[in-house]
């Protein structure tokens, strides 16, 4: 979290809320992507100081109650009016007007009464419960003063004519008749009751409450600027002598009351008028009893009103339309053209109001200090470097900044003294220039196929390939070209082999586009022709002869014989690989014999056991024995299932051939029969399969129907 601050004359002032940029995107869309707020830095290292500190469109006037515990504000869209509770540093209530606020004032110590002017020429009076009273004017109305020791409320106009509305009696009373048309701005001295009346030409008249008279006309001249101007805006200072008047052209004009001329006149420095003139004597600050702010729409600045200079200076991005002070603090409110209400507060000038009194404590740690070097105009050189530019002297100055292995210098003062050490600096890097455009213009022309030539690639060929298929022709180039990896395919040390162990380990499968000529070979095994073949086509290339009328079906141990003949014409590297490639068939050649081997073996064994079988049971005796399991299993034709319990389940599909023959009698022995009857009763259930005793012998009688089914 960090606040922004600007210094002028040693005085720190910190900007505590609002942007400092106005906002293009409208409120309606900017409350949809309140999630991407989360990003945005300058939300994150916001200070919300009060609580809905803002209107969604603008705000016109703002004004801080005189016990100062509430403020009240104006704004847009649509017209509504905010109250601030400081105590809770929240919004208390908010109110929605017919038509735009010009200009309000608060006439109890509290916010419970107040009097607002409105743009359709009508006057609102509003108390706790909302409008008490509304009444208009002839004319529409600029500008609002009231009278505490009359309960007169004056109203400026376009007219000319000053309206007195009187707040005891609850009528208009006469208007003072002004001069010249168009009132801009209206003050009282609550000191001695002078009314001023800022004109819309450069005069101010002093009317006297008491006598309603005028007893004074001022007319302003500006030796500056001969354009003719307005007087925008008119202020009283508390002690009754002194007055400061501002006009539309940006300057500010401060009179003793006793004199007719000007004790000072103030720029503001921008042409624009003058919105707002504060008193600035109950700060509290040393020699803050002289200061005054004069603010127009785009900068407010705080100066000694006695000798004209600056002190601080509040410079929001957007049109400012009212300044407010909290009386006995250095906090200011701006209400503006941007969606946020702006905050300020200079610790020099007074102390932070009670309300929120960890300011004081928060401004310094939270401060944005920047950095008394700034390097984006600097150059960062090396002790070399300064040994050859004959800087050594100026090393620990601060034209020299130390920074790690080097120093860094301005750009300007680097250009300067280059050229002095080296005088030809320029030329040369004008021949490099030159060359470079050339090569430049040299790349872009068309050139044919055989202009370009290729690195060779003496070694290590497949890897260029592989390379070259995967990132392409230009990619292999490059790194053929490079000097880091050129010594990899002309040196022979670098040689890749692909068979060795640590090769196989690093590369365990090979990819199907390095694999698809061998895997058709490892389809099925070869013949004896075929390896026959490749024995001997590996003899003749190890001894590097090769012969047509060579007869194919030339044994093993001949080709052996031959290559043994010529192996002292052959160099001692082909001696090597020829034993190689002979050891290798002859190990292939015992494993195909012992393969062959174990085959016979199991195919001798296998038809001795079928022989055996088939001379101790007969064709007959097979055929019976299939016949036999096929009756047994349609007759077997029960199914069981078993579910994840354990439990299982029978079914069945009863026959004819499992029921009791139709010209039998089923017989039937009860307990109390003799001997001979209960045997033949056995001897009956062996034949005929039927009960031994009734269904329901034994059972207890019920009614329950299901149980005599």
């Amino acid at each position: 979290m960090v606040l922004k601050s600007t210094s002028a004359s040693d005085n720190s002032v910190y900007q505590v809320s609002g942007t400092n940029f106005s906002r293009s995107l409208p409120d309606w869309v900017a409350k949809k992507r309140k999630r991407s707020l989360k990003h945005d830095l300058e939300f994150q290292n916001r200070v919300e100081l009060i609580q809905d500190f803002e209107f969604s469109e603008a705000s016109n006037k703002i004004k801080c109650t005189p016990d100062g515990q509430f403020a009240m504000a104006t704004g847009t869209y649509k017209p509504q009016i905010h109250l601030y509770d400081f105590a809770n540093l929240s919004l208390k209530f908010e109110r929605h007007t017919d038509s735009e606020n010009v200009d309000f004032l608060i006439l109890s110590d509290d916010w419970t009464k107040s009097v607002h002017l409105q743009n359709d020429r009508s006057i609102q009076f509003q108390n706790k419960g909302g409008i008490h009273y509304t009444t208009r004017i002839p004319k529409f109305g600029r500008s609002l003063a009231y009278n505490k020791a009359n309960c007169d409320l004056y109203v400026g106009s376009s007219g000319d004519e000053l309206y007195r509305l009187n707040l005891e009696q609850g009528r208009f009373l006469n208007p003072l008749k002004l001069e010249t048309e168009g009132v801009n701005h209206v003050s009282v001295n609550d000191t001695n009751g002078l009314i001023a009346v800022g004109m819309e030409e450069n005069v101010v008249e002093f009317w006297d409450s008491r006598a309603r008279s005028r007893v004074a006309k001022l007319t302003l001249e500006n030796s500056f600027d001969s354009s003719p101007f307005q007087v925008t805006a008119t202020s009283f200072r508390n002690d009754g002598l002194n007055f400061a008047c501002g006009t539309s052209t940006g300057y500010s004009y401060l009179y003793d009351l006793r004199a007719s001329q000007p004790t000072i006149v103030k720029d503001q420095g921008y042409g624009f008028e003058i919105k707002k003139i504060i008193w600035l004597d109950d700060t509290g600050a040393e020699g803050g009893n002289n200061n005054i702010l004069t603010s127009d729409k785009r900068i407010a600045k705080i100066w000694d009103r006695t000798d004209g200079k600056a002190y601080a200076s509040m410079e929001p991005s957007v049109d400012i339309n009212d300044v407010e002070h909290v009386p006995g603090t250095g906090m200011f409110f701006t209400a503006n053209e941007g969606i946020p209400m702006h905050t300020y507060y200079i610790p020099n000038l007074g102390p932070a109001p009670q309300w929120c009194s960890f300011l004081d404590s928060i401004t310094e740690e939270l401060e944005e200090k920047p950095s008394d070097s700034v390097y984006s105009n600097y150059r960062f050189i090396t002790r070399d470097d300064v040994t050859k530019l004959s800087l050594t002297h100026l090393v620990g100055s601060k034209v020299l900044r130390a920074y790690m292995h080097g120093y860094f210098i301005d750009n300007e003062l680097y250009d300067k003294v280059s050229l002095i050490a080296n005088p030809n600096s320029y030329k040369d890097e004008r021949d490099r220039e030159i060359k470079r455009r050339i090569e430049k213009e040299r790349e872009s022309r068309i050139r044919t196929t055989g202009a370009v030539k290729k690195p060779k690639v003496k070694i290590n060929k497949e890897l260029v390939d592989k390379l070259s298929q995967k990132r392409g022709d230009k990619a292999a180039d490059n790194v053929l070209t490079d000097d880091r990896f050129k010594e990899m395919f002309e040196d022979e040390d670098f040689q890749v082999d692909e068979h060795d162990y640590d090769y196989k380990q690093l590369n365990p499968v090979k990819s199907a586009r390095e694999t698809e000529e061998g895997a058709a070979k490892r389809i099925r095994a070869l013949t004896a022709a075929e390896e026959s073949d490749e024995e001997r086509i590996a003899i003749k290339e190890g001894r590097g002869r090769f012969s047509d009328s060579e007869d194919d079906e030339a044994s093993d141990s001949e080709s052996e014989s031959e290559s043994q003949k010529n192996a002292n014409e052959m160099s001692e590297k082909d001696k090597k690989l020829l034993a190689k490639k002979v050891a290798s068939l002859q190990r292939r050649k015992q494993e195909r014999e012992k393969a062959a081997q174990f085959m016979n073996h199991m195919s001798v064994g296998a038809e001795d056991k079928f022989a055996q079988e088939t001379q101790e049971t007969g064709f007959d005796k097979k055929v019976a024995e299939m016949r036999q399991q096929e009756k047994h299993r349609q007759d077997n034709s029960a199914v069981v299932r078993r579910n994840h319990q354990g439990e299982a389940e029978f079914s069945y599909m009863p026959s004819k051939r499992f029921s009791a023959p139709k010209n039998k009698k089923k017989s039937v022995a009860f307990e109390n029969d003799g001997d001979d009857d209960e045997h033949e009763s056995e001897s009956s259930n062996k034949k005929d399969s039927g009960r031994s005793r009734a269904r329901a012998q034994g059972r207890r009688a019920s009614k329950n129907v299901f149980r005599g089914m």
